[in-house]
Formats: C-alpha cells, sequence, structure tokens
C-alpha cells in the first residue's frame, strides 16, 4: 500500500507528538514444505526423505514426522498483498505517544522544554473509491470503554462515543479497527485524519495532520452468463422426466395443463465462475434472487446447499452452473423493459483456505425477447 502525506492542517511546522501507524489486518497462512527423496534405498526397500528438505522438525519427530506438504508453522504475510473484490479490508489505526516513559523527564531536562500533556486524541478515516465522486466516511470500531452510568444517567449513543477523544500518556497508543467491503476494481484510497490537543503548563493548541494510503483493488472472481431459450420439446421432456423421477402423487394436473396451454416460456441461465486470483476458494453458495415482483420461479441444478462436497476453485479454475427458470402460468405475463426479461441478481459466496470470507453480487441477469 504506497503511502502519501498531506502537509500539516495547522500552520505549526514542528514535529508532531503524536505518529501514526497503519497496519493491514490479514489471516496467516500455513507454511509449505517440499519433501525430497533420498536415492539411496532404505533397508525396507522404500526410498526415505532428506530431513534437511523438511520445513519443519521436532527433536522427537513427533509433530511432523510425515514428509506432508503442509507443516503446523503459520507464515505471516510479509507485505500488503493484493486486495480483491468481493472481500472485507480491515486494518488497524495506530495513533501513538511517540515519547517513552522512562525518556519523557530525561528529554525534558536535556532541551529545557516545557512538559507537554497530549489530549483529546481522535482518528477518523475516509474512503475514496473509483466509482464514487464522493469521500466515505468509515466507522471505527471498537468504542472506548465507558464507565457504567449511575441510575439516573442516560446511556451513551454511539454517536457520542465516535466523537469523544482519548488522553495518551508518554508511550501510550489510541487503536482503531475500520472495515471495508470491497465492491469494485480499481485504485481505492483511504485517508486518516489525527487531531489531538496538545497542552504545556501555561498554554495549548490543537494540532492535526492526515495522510493518505492508496492501493489497488483487483477482481477475485469473473462471472460469464449465458441466457439461452429452452425449446417448447424439451421443456416437455423435461416435464415427462420430472413426472417420472416424482414418487408420490401429482401436485396439481390441471395447473399443468394451464401453463402449457397459456404457453409459459422457458429460459436456461448459464454461469461460468473463474478464479482470477491467487488464492484457493471454495464456493459456499450460488444463488439465483428473481425480481420480487416478476412471476418467475426457478430450478436449481447444481449441488446442495448443505453438501460437504463444495466446488474448489484454484488459481485460474472454472465452475460452471445453471439454472433453469421459467414463468408461472397462475399469474400475470412477465413484464417486459426495453425488449428484456429481467430475472433478478446472481449471489456468489465463497472461503478462501484459511477461512476468509468473500461475496459477490452481479448486475440484473436477463434475456432478449425474440419478436
Amino acid at each position: 500500500m504506497s503511502h502519501q502525506r498531506y502537509p500539516s492542517l495547522d500552520p505549526v511546522k514542528e514535529p508532531h507528538s503524536v505518529s501514526l501507524k497503519v497496519l493491514r489486518l490479514s489471516r496467516p497462512s500455513l507454511v509449505t514444505q517440499h519433501p525430497l527423496a533420498n536415492n539411496i534405498p532404505s533397508p525396507s526397500g522404500s526410498a526415505r526423505t532428506i530431513p534437511a528438505s523438511l520445513a519443519y522438525q521436532s527433536t522427537n519427530g513427533i509433530t511432523n514426522p510425515e514428509p506432508f506438504l503442509l507443516t503446523p508453522i503459520l507464515n505471516l504475510p510479509p507485505s500488503f498483498g493484493s486486495a480483491y473484490v468481493g472481500e472485507t479490508f480491515s486494518c488497524t489505526l495506530c495513533g501513538n505517544h511517540d515519547i517513552p516513559p522512562e525518556n519523557a523527564a530525561v528529554q525534558d531536562s536535556v532541551h529545557n522544554s516545557k512538559k507537554k500533556w497530549i489530549r483529546d486524541v481522535r482518528i477518523e478515516a475516509e474512503m475514496k473509491t473509483p466509482g464514487s465522486g464522493t469521500v466515505q466516511k468509515l466507522k471505527l470500531g471498537p468504542l472506548p470503554e465507558r464507565p457504567a452510568p449511575a441510575d439516573g444517567e442516560d446511556q451513551p449513543g454511539a454517536g457520542e462515543d465516535s466523537r469523544s477523544g482519548t488522553d495518551l500518556e508518554p508511550g501510550h497508543t489510541l487503536q482503531k479497527i475500520v472495515n471495508f467491503d470491497l465492491k469494485e476494481e480499481g485504485n481505492h484510497v483511504l485517508a486518516v485524519t489525527v487531531s489531538y490537543y496538545e497542552a504545556t503548563e501555561t498554554s495549548g493548541r490543537t494540532r492535526t495532520f492526515r495522510k493518505l494510503y492508496q492501493f489497488i483493488c483487483k477482481s477475485s472472481l469473473i462471472v460469464r452468463t449465458k441466457v439461452g431459450v429452452l425449446p417448447a420439446a424439451a421443456s416437455r421432456a423435461q416435464s415427462d422426466e420430472d413426472k417420472e423421477n416424482q414418487t408420490g402423487p401429482a401436485e396439481n394436473d390441471k395447473t399443468e395443463t394451464e401453463e402449457a396451454r397459456k404457453g409459459c416460456r422457458k429460459w436456461v441461465l448459464e454461469a461460468q465462475l473463474e478464479n482470477c486470483s491467487e488464492d484457493v476458494m471454495q464456493l459456499d453458495r450460488v444463488q439465483l434472487n428473481l425480481e420480487p415482483e416478476a412471476p418467475l420461479r426457478f430450478r436449481d441444478a447444481n449441488w446442495a446447499v448443505s453438501s460437504s462436497a463444495k466446488p474448489v476453485l484454484h488459481p485460474s479454475e472454472v465452475e460452471q452452473v445453471c439454472f433453469l427458470i421459467e414463468e408461472d402460468g397462475r399469474e400475470a405475463p412477465v413484464d417486459e423493459q426495453d425488449g428484456r426479461v429481467l430475472f433478478g441478481k446472481l449471489d456468489i459466496g465463497w472461503r478462501t483456505e484459511m477461512g476468509n470470507r468473500g461475496f459477490l453480487s452481479t448486475g440484473k441477469l436477463g434475456a432478449k425477447v425474440a419478436k
């Protein structure tokens, strides 16, 4: 994440007593090892693993005795990493009173300067996204702890807590956490403003500075959709197959006859989901949300939500999903907008190998009406 610093908002050209550190919060990954087989056969006749090729070994050989690819060691990300659409961007904002407690008195006597107190420290954050012309103000957490109100006192609200400042002793830190859902690709700018009151024995002043942090958000999942009209012959064959697979009595033969007489239209919605990120992801759910006012219904031809065999996509792998959409003959015909029938949106959720959640929603999908 590149860093750009704005000039201080106060006219005082002196070093600030409070510094700002911004660190991205991300989960670690498991360390991988690359076992190498020894060319010298063992007495049993099988190849032995060279101990020097294992990433982790204990003295007793119990922790990781097998040459398995993954080890019990967690690897922290060495840098900012990549930000992807659908994920939640999290970072911690730390306002530090830089003078350590043990050096505060020494530094005060050496420089013959007045002792300073840092009061009312506040941190605010804003996010500028590519598709928005305005800056979005972000909510910071956790809220500072406040004593429980006495009897008869009102409980302070969240807005009051968010506006309150914090006094910092030398060497102490004010820490805030910000979360932002990434919904579009492109250049994002995180703006952080720190303000505080610097007081001495005889005077005081309010000081403010602002820093900008820029990062690029990439696409994590490419969704390609295709809608086709289901021919009448295929619709009848599908209905016959459904009847053969039906174990119980028919639901309502009269309704099916009415739908066939009205000529209800049917479509097949296909979608290809390509993992274009650098992480392995497991598809948690792929759901079609129809328009509330549209008299449509659909059948899901994909895996069950409760199934344990959910698709796992490695980088550059593709998963195909399919939905059968049809008109509800008992309702009014589907409204057409600009020669198109709108179905709804496709919601996709996934998890990475370390459990990070991701969510993506497409635009409104539909089909052109043949004239």
